[in-house]
Parts: C-alpha cells; sequence; structure tokens
C-alpha cells in the first residue's frame, strides 16, 4: 500500500512539474512564453555578467526601469539577435528609448512592443556558461552519443539480470 501511494505522489509531483514547465517555462519555439538568453558582454554590469542566463516573460506592455529583451532589427549588423538592457523611456507604439546599465548612451535602436522578446523573470548566475558550451556541436555529438551508448549498456545488463525460466520437461516420466 505504502509503494502504492508512493507512485501516485511521484506521478502528481511529476505532472505538477510538467504543468509548471509548461506554463512558465516553455521556451518561445514550443509555443511557450519564455525566451532564454545567455548574456554576452558587460553592458549590463554590475547586474548581469557575461555567463549569466536570463528567463524573459513576454508581456503587454513595458515602462522605464524594466530589463527588457529585443531583437535586433533586419539590416543591422547581429539582425534577429536578443540584446537584453533597461528601458529608459518610450512606448510601444512610438518606440522605447533602451540603454545597457554600463553604456555612455543609448541603443541606436528604438524597439517597439512588437520586436520584444519580453520582460525580465529570472536570473541564473553563471548557467548560461553552461548552456553555451552544450550547444556546441561537438559537445552536444558527444552527449549524444554517450547517451545512446548509455541505453545500450543498459539494455544489455537487464537483459542479463531476467531470471531464467525453467520449462517443463515434454516427458514427464522420464
Amino acid at each position: 500500500m505504502i509503494r502504492r501511494t508512493s507512485r501516485f505522489i511521484e506521478l502528481g509531483a511529476g505532472i505538477a512539474l510538467a504543468l509548471v514547465w509548461g506554463l512558465t517555462l516553455r521556451p518561445t519555439s514550443l509555443g511557450g512564453p519564455a525566451t532564454y538568453v545567455v548574456i554576452r558582454g558587460d553592458s549590463m554590469l554590475p547586474d548581469f555578467h557575461s555567463g549569466d542566463l536570463v528567463v524573459l516573460q513576454a508581456g503587454a506592455e513595458y515602462g522605464p526601469g524594466d530589463v527588457v529583451g529585443y531583437r535586433v532589427p533586419e539590416g543591422e549588423v547581429g539582425a534577429g539577435h536578443v540584446v537584453v538592457h533597461r528601458v529608459v523611456a518610450g512606448d510601444g507604439v512610438g518606440g522605447y528609448t533602451i540603454e545597457g546599465d554600463n553604456n555612455p548612451a543609448p541603443d541606436p535602436w528604438q524597439p517597439r512592443t512588437g520586436d520584444m522578446a519580453g520582460k525580465l523573470w529570472l536570473l541564473v548566475p553563471g548557467l548560461g556558461r553552461l548552456v553555451a558550451l552544450v550547444h556546441q556541436p561537438a559537445i552536444a555529438g558527444a552527449l549524444a552519443v554517450s547517451l545512446l551508448v548509455m541505453s545500450f549498456v543498459a539494455r544489455e545488463t537487464s537483459r542479463k539480470r531476467r531470471p531464467l525460466r525453467v520449462l517443463p520437461h515434454p516427458n514427464p516420466s522420464a
């Protein structure tokens, strides 16, 4: 009875975690509300360092003081990349004035609400380094091969542990 109860608790916890992930942390590429950005450079020092992971959540409006991510406009160097800086002034219709905390001047672009990737929701210091490392092709390939080898080894180990079935002798009088 205790084993059955603990299995239901584990199942419930797993479902709850999946729901929380689906509602808050699912990436926009999978239809979710979260955009993940690895901080590069020193434009947001002292609060954000190169290698930090930032999770952005899409918002209806943004205001002065909000840390936001926006996409660099088409035709510009770095087009499509997400820049994480702070809103200084402006609005979603006329465009926001945005500046890095450690920059002497505002950014050259004035993104509108449609250009925004989202507002800061979560900051995980240093985790972006690991994410960037795993996204390198050689590392990702090595991880995939390692998982494949581990699955074959686990399968062979489980086959060896199965108890042998003793079949009845075809001639019971022998």
